[in-house]
């Protein structure tokens, strides 16, 4: 299931996703360049700036450099591997990211976001301590945000392009449902690869992280005034 739409309605400009949108685009236009200048310049810049948890490992032990240990970690959110990976993730953030910032406030929202992001990352690092494959995207962030969204917004309607067999087509559903989906694919997905080893594939345990985190940390926040409508 892929969203077009939700229902729920924006009371402000989410100044703060729109920011995000940008500089993660900005950011990847930067990697495709290097990408034209050189492939291995390219492949430098995502093992420095990406997040790789045996690195990590070694930095909290002791044994690398702190900040170029760990600061990915923070860094990492901002990279994507190809322009499917941005579009998808930027679409997300689009599509439940204004709610979120209209429900924290904009500074709040930020810094919600990227302590999803960091999250998240920490997540990968555990389920994967070993690894040493660059971890990039900011799925882990944007799925703090669904979190918080199925937190907030669980009766909202989510216009969700879906495939059956052959054909496409478009369906409301819940947000309750197509997030709890969302999430369990996650979850299964990274179970079934636990103990597996390096897989250069999705960081399935990131966003396992970050949706739990972000459902937790909107969890005692108080709501806004406005309509209750979607809200439990």
């Amino acid at each position: 299931m892929f969203p077009i739409r939700d229902d729920a309605p924006r009371f402000g400009t989410p100044v703060v996703t729109l920011l995000l949108i940008v500089v993660n685009v900005v950011v990847f236009v930067y990697q495709f360049s290097l990408a034209v200048e050189s492939p291995g310049a390219r492949q430098a810049f995502i093992e420095t700036f990406g997040a790789i948890p045996l690195r990590a490992e070694h930095a909290l032990a002791g044994r690398y450099p702190l900040l170029p240990g760990v600061g990915p970690v923070f860094t990492s959110i901002f990279l994507h591997g190809g322009w499917m990976h941005l579009i998808g993730n930027m679409w997300f953030l689009w599509i439940f990211g204004d709610n979120i910032e209209d429900e924290l406030g904009h500074f709040s929202f930020l810094l919600f976001y990227l302590g999803c992001g960091l999250l998240a990352s920490a997540a990968h690092i555990l389920a994967n301590p070993r690894s040493a494959i660059p971890a990039v995207g900011a799925s882990g962030a944007i799925a703090g945000v669904m979190g918080a969204y199925l937190v907030r917004f669980p009766r909202a309607r989510i216009v969700t392009l879906v495939w059956i067999l052959f054909f496409v087509t478009t369906i409301e559903v819940p947000a309750v449902l197509m997030l709890a989906y969302w999430f369990f694919i996650q979850f299964a997905s990274g179970a079934a690869e636990t103990g597996m080893g390096d897989s250069g594939g999705v960081a399935w345990w990131a966003h396992v992280g970050g949706f739990v985190a972000g459902a937790i940390l909107i969890w005692s926040r108080p709501r806004r005034r406005y309509q209750r409508k979607y809200h439990h």
